[in-house]
């Protein structure tokens, strides 16, 4: 049996560059196994950089990471460890609910003699068992968040990785998802690493997190130690005491520079 004290992810003087703009700079820390983990920062802070490499989809400038003992330069061995779920939707519009369901599960070595029964529970969990024969591209934008969610609970992966989750939920929905990957976490010994700016998602879950700005780590703690060592009595004071500022800075994100980039190349 797993227990908290096992890191899972280690990351040690990572630091990633676009040209002369450090998105990320040599930040160091781990993620334990069976925990779940709140990776906080503004916009433009480098959470995004971060969970961008530690899925393998970007490469890093200087090292060392590991996921699941695994270094990153092992991308398969990596990627079978773990199930990211972005912002934007990533659902087929032309299928169905249960046919966008199904064909996650065969790409992902799903036993056939479960296929059924996981998809019917999961959809009757997000409460779209009466919508699966529907083309996605017929449901509200909510009706698609929890079709996501349900389709990636399909994977059972060691390590989840949620950017902004529960953005768009109404708040019953934000709550019952909630409630059961709190129970996953529990009974199946998911891993769960989350960015949101929902800091009372964060407060009612989370056993430790991690703020990050101008690309540097600022604190990794318990809730309540950051709460302790800033002498502030909520989430939001802890997190704009540690991450205020008046101006941001014009390269905020790897999209940004690419922009600069490109538009300077016109420019001639």
């Amino acid at each position: 049996m797993p227990t908290k004290s096992d890191n899972i992810i280690e990351i040690k003087n990572l630091k990633k560059k676009y040209g002369d703009f450090e998105a990320v700079k040599w930040i160091t820390f781990d993620v334990k196994k069976w925990e779940i983990f709140g990776f906080l920062g503004p916009n433009g802070a480098g959470k995004s950089t971060t969970i961008k490499i530690l899925t393998t989809m970007i490469d890093k400038t200087s090292w060392n990471v590991k996921v699941d003992w695994n270094d990153l330069s092992n991308q398969h061995a990596v990627r079978n460890t773990f199930w990211i779920v972005f912002q934007e939707s990533s659902l087929d519009d032309e299928l169905t609910g249960w046919e966008n369901m199904y064909f996650h599960a065969m790409l992902y070595w799903v036993k056939n003699n479960q296929i059924n029964s996981e998809i019917e529970h999961l959809m009757k969990f997000v409460e779209l068992r009466e919508f699966k024969d529907k083309v996605v591209k017929q449901y509200s934008w909510w009706m698609k968040r929890r079709l996501e969610v349900a389709r990636w609970l399909l994977h059972h992966p060691k390590i989840l990785f949620l950017d902004e989750p529960t953005v768009w939920l109404d708040p019953q929905s934000r709550i019952h998802i909630w409630d059961y990957l709190k129970k996953l976490n529990e009974e199946q010994w998911l891993t769960i690493f989350i960015t949101t700016h929902y800091m009372d998602e964060v407060e009612k879950v989370a056993d430790r997190i991690a703020i990050i700005d101008h690309g540097e780590i600022q604190a990794i703690w318990t809730i309540d130690e950051l709460k302790k060592q800033t002498k502030k009595k909520t989430l939001d004071d802890v997190f704009l005491e540690l991450t205020w500022r008046d101006i941001r800075e014009e390269l905020v994100s790897e999209s940004e520079w690419i922009r600069a980039r490109v538009q300077a190349k016109r420019r001639g």
